[in-house]
């Protein structure tokens, strides 16, 4: 067996053993662990865009022209493959660490969002929070299993520096909050698409299944 191999073959342990102890499972292989990874991006990005259909039953007529332009998003500046066939190119450590960045990038502005949800000028503001929180929890339990102690064994631990982010609150008045607040929720579902797409293409590579059917 050469460096190489010896080497691979201990980064996929690494990454079984923590995921195994992030989703809670027994002897199970690399490729089961994604498959369970993939169903909480999954989940994710289901809930995020849920929470975007409920914001939009009460949203404000000058929503869509007053609300940021999506590259100004926090995470925008994080360079990622722009289609499948970019994707399929990018060796595992640099998926891992995109995935990585995106998700620390996010622990700020879903706890602002936790925050705010409940007294946003929302009928639905109760469920928003539920959601919302909900979201929070998940996107946690996903991140701990790619915990920085162990990917640190797989890439460079400078990918995995949260991109910074500046906001403080949502806005003065209500419009402007709920408008802030529908911009984040944006930025979020758009990268946990992201996320979902990378984590599963990494299950399709354990798999060992031909690149065009990932």
């Amino acid at each position: 067996m050469t460096s190489d191999q010896i080497k691979s073959n201990g980064m996929k342990s690494l990454f079984t053993l923590l995921l195994c102890s992030s989703l809670r499972c027994h002897a199970v292989g690399l490729s089961d662990l994604l498959d369970r990874a993939s169903q909480l991006s999954d989940k994710l990005h289901a809930l995020s865009t849920s929470l975007t259909s409920d914001l939009d039953t009460h949203f404000p007529t000058m929503g869509r022209i007053m609300m940021p332009h999506p590259s100004t998003c926090h995470t925008s500046s994080l360079q990622t493959p722009n289609d499948k066939d970019q994707v399929l190119s990018v060796p595992e450590s640099e998926l891992l660490s995109l995935i990585r960045s995106l998700l620390l990038s996010w622990n700020d502005p879903l706890l602002l969002l936790a925050l705010e949800a409940p007294t946003l000028a929302h009928p639905s503001n109760s469920a928003i929070y539920s959601k919302t929180k909900e979201l929070q929890d998940n996107t946690h339990s996903l991140s701990a299993g790619l915990d920085i102690s162990i990917m640190g064994n797989i890439g460079s631990s400078n990918s995995f520096t949260p991109l910074p982010f500046k906001g403080g609150n949502l806005g003065q008045d209500n419009t402007s909050r709920l408008i802030y607040f529908h911009f984040l929720l944006s930025c979020f579902r758009r990268d946990s698409h992201k996320i979902d797409s990378f984590l599963k293409v990494l299950r399709c590579r354990a798999a060992k299944l031909r690149p065009e059917t990932c």
